[in-house]
């Protein structure tokens, strides 16, 4: 092992650093489950002829049993569906398409092209059905007027025979064109042996249209009361559903917004510098290495490091940021920020899909196409809510037969085209995706990126929150605040020796001492025999001598006296100070003291968090007094000091066991066991780290305040779904009784077959309005 993983390690667990080490061992499900969709290979398909929920499982299911896939979630709103795994795509189109639908693979090109070319068919389709609309209401609309004003629609006459055959051979013009498309659906779910919302549409106009032209046929055969036509209801039954549908589409383009805002942070062009000159090129011909120039206004075109010049860029749109960033020489610069003042050179270290904002929008885009557990319930409910209906509009029927009023046929007939018409399960299939697509856009544009469904359900039910310190709650950037002297070296001296012996790490508490070195001008030196003692710090040679830094019990382990100095450490530690014993040839020769400053924010994000009922436990692997100071501070009463790395993953699985739903927040790497055991897993990330592909949510920004906007989000997401989920069964639930007729005999009360095509079709459009009103929310900071 060499010593920069050495001296992190030991650094982590015992002298006030709160970065465990231990990420690759940190084997969990959750861990595996995110290995195996990040590995395989991932394909997404446009489908078309989808047409309620029932639709989603049988296309998941299909997907699924083809050979190499992993996973299929469909996106309902979308009319998209994800794949992992290794099937080819026309193993997957064949799939679909074997389960009676139509599918095309996505454009993979560029996120631009593929949203271009979806809202283009998603407009010529709104269009198509606009027209189908107008044709169907065209004939249906006269229709019930004439029904309203004269009440005569039976055949009883010669000429009513003809007037009525003509009407029916043009309501049946009306079901081929403005219908076509639900007898379709409704065939192909019948070869495969289901059936769907098109299954209920087909049925109910069909029956409707097949009695009314039984009864132009053979009005003798019919009871002269029962003579009665129901062509108005067919044409009107297909003219709102498909207006309904138009309806829909063009609202939920609207929960596309965010991705597009996304996209559209993209820069088009790249100004690089080659052979000395400044040529602008597509942002897809840059290269790594490349030197590229950004002018003041400009947007940054890939992720990069500057190399020449300094500036402030405006980061806000990818982390929620608002004030400026200052960058000079060394600092990183990421793609769709924008370069407010000065022009700078940097270098291209990421390009094409690998840069932050092309990960961001490929995990909004996972994340908007993923399955809260409560959606799974409802596709699930919804694949036998079809058939349980189909069996009570036959029940209706025959109640109506054997029990009803004369005339009995035509009683029967409107009350089983009712239910069937009232029952499409549309709006149930949109009531989740719609809300998920909203509530995950909405907190990307907040900085708040949230991996799936499951997390944006989970995080809503969090009851304790586990911090972090070190650049979670503190800033992350350490600085030596004492050196105590405790033998005839001078300070300068001590503190070159120390850095020379941690100038191998990268640990911050390592960073800190070297920096002040640095400052302060004394020579930094190569040491040998480096060696990590894990839990309580380092050791290496320099110049013959035996250097040793670390915590109490290193010292104590090495039989080191430590005298009054153990006193003057704890009152440092009282201060929120990391105190660390430096020791050469077994001779205590100094305490140099480390403060790491809270965020200018963090005890307010923790307050708010308290203050919504969520308890704050805070675990690092700082000495108990720096701790105890830390948790004073920022407000925390719950804290566990000198933890180890598995320490951090047993304090999550024990408030676990005592009934808690915990979220924990670190790093994202080294925090690793912690996040993969808890609930939901936070990272607090920069946008450029892996943070972004190892946990449940990732934050941009580096404040806690974007917890208690992942959490407000979540809640706001899952309350939207609920109101959603309510609204399509209370619909559906209250609605069939009174189509079936079961008020009749006290009320007197029959649903029309028209209203129950008006209803069904704007429930949708409820459920699409209900969802696009998260895009107002805004999360309340106490």
């Amino acid at each position: 092992m060499n010593s920069k993983t050495d001296s992190a390690k030991a650094h982590g667990c015992c002298s006030g650093g709160d970065k465990t080490s231990t990420a690759n061992e940190a084997v969990d499900t959750k861990t595996q489950t995110r290995q195996v969709s990040s590995d395989a290979g991932e394909i997404q398909l446009n489908i078309q002829g989808a047409s309620c929920a029932s639709c989603v499982t049988k296309i998941e299911i299909a997907l699924k049993q083809v050979a190499g896939v992993t996973s299929a979630e469909m996106n309902f709103a979308q009319r998209t569906v994800l794949i992992n795994g290794n099937a080819s795509p026309s193993e997957l189109v064949g799939a679909v398409e074997e389960a009676g639908y139509n599918a095309t693979l996505a454009n993979a090109d560029s996120d631009e092209a593929a949203i271009e070319e979806k809202e283009q068919a998603d407009w010529a389709y709104y269009k198509k059905l606009m027209r189908h609309m107008v044709i169907a209401l065209s004939l249906g609309v006269p229709l019930m007027i004439y029904g309203l004003v004269t009440g005569e629609m039976s055949v009883n006459t010669t000429t009513e025979r003809i007037v009525w055959l003509i009407i029916g051979l043009m309501t049946l013009g009306v079901m081929v064109f403005s219908g076509r498309h639900f007898y379709v659906g409704a065939w192909n779910s019948f070869k495969n042996h289901s059936a769907n919302m098109d299954t209920l549409i087909a049925l109910g106009t069909g029956t409707a249209w097949l009695y009314s032209m039984t009864v132009v046929f053979f009005p003798g055969y019919v009871p002269e009361m029962a003579r009665h036509v129901y062509f108005e209801a067919t044409a009107m039954i297909i003219g709102l559903i498909n207006l309904g549908l138009a309806l829909e589409i063009k609202a939920r383009g609207k929960t596309s917004e965010a991705i597009k805002r996304l996209i559209g942070l993209q820069a088009k062009t790249a100004r690089v510098i080659r052979d000395g000159d400044d040529i602008d090129i597509p942002i897809e011909d840059v290269l790594l290495n490349d030197l590229i120039r950004v002018r003041p206004g400009e947007r940054i075109s890939v992720d990069g490091v500057v190399v020449e010049g300094q500036t402030s860029i405006d980061e806000s749109m990818l982390t929620g940021e608002p004030m400026p960033i200052e960058k000079r020489k060394d600092d990183e610069v990421v793609a769709g920020t924008i370069n407010k003042s000065g022009s700078i050179v940097f270098r291209a270290e990421r390009v094409g899909k690998d840069t932050a904002l092309a990960q961001i929008i490929n995990m909004v885009k996972r994340a908007q196409n993923s399955k809260p557990p409560i959606g799974r319930l409802a596709d699930v409910i919804s694949a036998y809510f079809v058939p349980v209906v189909m069996i009570i509009a036959v029940m209706s029927a025959l109640a109506w037969l054997n029990f009803g009023p004369a005339p009995e046929v035509a009683f029967a007939i409107v009350s089983a085209t009712t239910v069937l018409i009232i029952a499409c399960p549309c709006a149930l299939g949109l009531a989740t995706p719609m809300s998920v697509m909203v509530g995950v856009g909405k907190a990307a544009e907040a900085g708040v990126l949230i991996r799936n469904g499951e997390a944006l359900q989970s995080a809503s039910k969090i009851t304790t929150m586990v911090l972090d310190k070190t650049g979670t709650i503190t800033e992350g950037a350490p600085k030596v605040t004492d050196v105590v002297i405790a033998s005839a070296h001078n300070q300068d001296d001590v503190l070159s020796l120390a850095a020379s012996l941690e100038s191998g790490s990268e640990h911050p508490l390592a960073m800190a001492i070297v920096e002040s070195a640095k400052e302060q001008g004394v020579p930094i030196h190569s040491v040998t025999d480096f060696e990590s003692i894990a839990g309580k710090g380092v050791a290496a040679t320099l110049n013959s001598q035996r250097l040793l830094f670390g915590n109490e019990k290193l010292m104590k382990e090495k039989s080191i006296e430590l005298h009054h100095y153990v006193d003057k450490a704890q009152r440092l530690a009282a201060e929120a100070k990391t105190p660390m014993y430096f020791a050469i040839d077994s001779k205590l020769v100094a305490v140099i003291a480390v403060a790491d400053p809270i965020k200018s924010d963090s005890i307010d994000a923790i307050n708010r968090l308290q203050h919504n009922g969520i308890r704050v436990v805070m675990l690092t692997g700082d000495n108990r007094m720096t701790a105890k100071a830390v948790a004073r501070k920022a407000g925390i009463v719950d804290y566990v000091a000198e933890v180890m790395p598995e320490d951090k993953a047993n304090k999550v699985l024990e408030l676990q066991r005592e009934g808690e739903i915990v979220g924990m927040t670190g790093d994202g790497i080294n925090d690793a066991p912690a996040l993969a055991h808890a609930n939901v897993g936070f990272a607090i990330g920069t946008g450029t780290d892996v943070a972004i592909e190892s946990a449940d949510i990732t934050l941009m920004r580096g404040s806690l305040h974007g917890l208690a906007d992942a959490i407000a989000v979540s809640k706001a997401t899952l309350r939207n779904i609920k109101q959603n989920l309510f609204g399509a069964f209370i619909y559906n639930v209250a609605g069939i009784p009174f189509a079936a007729g079961v008020f009749y005999p006290f009320l007197g009360l029959l649903l029309s077959p028209v209203i129950a095509g008006a209803a069904m079709a704007f429930s949708s459009l409820t459920v699409v309005t209900n969802a696009n009103r998260l895009r107002l929310f805004k999360a309340k900071e106490h």
